[in-house]
């Protein structure tokens, strides 16, 4: 069996769309991400490694206390439990797919005090 989602992310919609795997048995969800420059989510964690596709524009990923820069074309993995977070960091947007190692996500939103922007 197969299955065909269209319009995930219209040309015309909203900027952001999400796709939770579960519904269609796949063991993958996602997010189509088009973020403006200095936007980005509050630190947070997952119980499943999250892997993030830069499709055009510029980000610095945080996690653990590292920072990756990252560009079209790279890809940055973080592992399971890890406090993780990005920020547009370019002049243009941002646009990402943020793919979740799982037919259901989870998300544990951190405190601000936490050492990750």
């Amino acid at each position: 069996m197969h299955h065909v989602i269209r319009q995930i992310h219209p040309p015309s919609g909203p900027r952001n769309a999400q796709f939770i795997g579960e519904p269609y048995g796949a063991d993958i969800s996602f997010f189509l991400v088009d973020a403006e420059p200095g936007q980005g989510p509050k630190p947070h964690r997952h119980p499943y490694p999250e892997t993030w596709i830069v499709r055009s524009g510029h980000g610095t990923f945080y996690a653990e206390g590292d920072e990756t820069e990252a560009g079209p074309g790279d890809v940055v993995v973080v592992s399971a439990y890890t406090p993780h977070t990005f920020r547009n960091t370019g002049t243009e947007r941002l646009e990402l797919v943020c793919i979740h190692a799982a037919g259901e996500m989870s998300t544990e939103w951190l405190e601000s005090t936490d050492p990750i922007p």
